[in-house]
């Protein structure tokens, strides 16, 4: 019924390629392509005889946009997902624009080169006039609604789980629960243990500038930015317990406001055990989260580039991470006129998600989503031109693939509230 483009190979391409290849009936054929040209075939000689879904793979440079699109153009996809680094979403969005192909991804556009005098100008006047200083933010992504518009194309962006299905439980509470929703605090908790000293769950490169930036909330329309992990919460999270947590900037909170704009507050909380902390820190404060080059025995090197190769590659951690993630929002607002709670959340097993698609949770809660997003694109249940957040969408049947796919809701309709 479609052809696919999928652009990346990693930890949560692999989920989400795994996952396209059980409903075979929709991704009837699909090329991977990545730099690294083996990595694709190593996945697709891994599926073959086990999917009716037919898989090429190809060689690709996703920052040159030349490459792209004569790979578009020769592979003559109906989407492309991009599944790559969030530094590559520009190029992959021009050349979906160029051939004429929906687009989706999992994450907002950042720079890998924060140095850039270019791009540093820009930044530090949106940071004066939006109030946040993250290096991340959809206005490069939003500036492309016209273009896409135009067009008669979708490009759907973050449709992982957050941003993505956070987005779409928003949504989803909007439209089922709640008349005017008040409050809105998502909560990312990863309750499992990997067994390392030291590892991040998916890219080390864009985790570690995402955690150790300054967090913000929005309060009253306004954003309100922080010292990183200055604030600190305990939950107990359904099957996972105890956890301590932390209020981080997050992407989807800019769009929530813009789509949402009756809520008074939105933070976003993910939990960190205290050794992850104390590597960070360290890391931190002698430089090797630093992405300006230096100069190493005649060699230009990027610290937290040189750092990613020292770490455990994320698509190793499967068969060695144990415990459950838990991944929801908690709402406040109004119902029929009279005060209302509401938790929407998702339970996922590190070690089931290993026995299924060879994950462990955290890329396996991305790329079920993306596999879904990219479902919805292709039977045409989302279906409108232009550049678009999940919670801008009909949630209910994007909801509905989760759970047939392997994410289920759960519900409480009187959650403990975070203060």
């Amino acid at each position: 019924m479609s052809r696919v483009l999928i652009i990346g190979c990693g930890g949560v391409a692999n989920v989400a390629i795994r996952k396209c290849c059980q409903a075979s009936d929709i991704f009837t054929e699909i090329c991977i392509a990545s730099r690294t040209k083996s990595k694709c075939d190593a996945l697709a000689e891994s599926l073959k005889d086990k999917t009716a879904t037919k898989i090429t793979t190809a060689q690709v440079d996703a920052d040159s946009v030349d490459e792209l699109i004569s790979l578009i153009k020769a592979y003559q996809p109906e989407l492309v997902m991009n599944i790559a680094l969030p530094y590559q979403d520009l190029t992959i969005m021009d050349a979906c624009l160029a051939c004429g192909v929906n687009y989706m991804d999992t994450a907002n556009y950042e720079p890998e080169d924060t140095d850039d005098p270019k791009w540093r100008a820009i930044y530090e006047k949106r940071c004066k006039e939006a109030g946040f200083s993250a290096y991340f933010d959809y206005s490069w992504q939003w500036a492309y609604r016209e273009k896409f518009e135009k067009a008669g194309l979708t490009a759907l962006l973050g449709c992982g789980f957050d941003p993505g299905v956070t987005q779409a439980y928003c949504a989803y509470a909007k439209k089922h629960e709640f008349d005017t929703i008040d409050t809105i605090d998502i909560l990312d908790c990863n309750g499992g243990d990997h067994g390392y000293a030291f590892a991040t769950n998916f890219n080390p490169e864009v985790n570690l500038r995402e955690v150790s930036a300054p967090g913000s909330y929005i309060e009253n329309g306004k954003w309100v930015e922080i010292p990183a992990m200055s604030i600190k919460r305990e939950y107990n999270f359904d099957s996972v317990g105890e956890k301590d947590m932390y209020l981080l900037h997050h992407e989807e909170l800019e769009s929530l406001a813009v789509n949402i704009p009756e809520v008074k507050r939105i933070r976003f909380f993910m939990t960190f055990g205290q050794s992850y902390l104390t590597h960070m820190k360290c890391l931190e404060n002698v430089g090797m989260l630093s992405t300006t080059p230096v100069n190493f025995e005649g060699h230009e090197i990027v610290p937290i580039k040189f750092l990613k190769e020292l770490l455990p590659d994320p698509a190793s951690l499967g068969p060695r991470t144990h415990g459950k993630t838990n991944i929801g929002c908690i709402f406040t607002g109004k119902k029929d006129g009279k005060d209302k709670t509401y938790y929407i959340y998702n339970v996922c097993d590190h070690q089931e998600c290993y026995k299924e698609v060879e994950s462990q949770a955290i890329s396996f809660t991305t790329g079920v989503p993306a596999m879904c997003g990219a479902l919805m694109l292709l039977t045409k249940k989302w279906d409108k031109p232009g550049v678009y957040t999940v919670e801008e969408f009909d949630p209910d049947p994007f909801l509905d693939a989760l759970d047939k796919y392997g994410l289920p809701r759960r519900e409480n309709h009187n959650p403990v509230l975070v203060d």
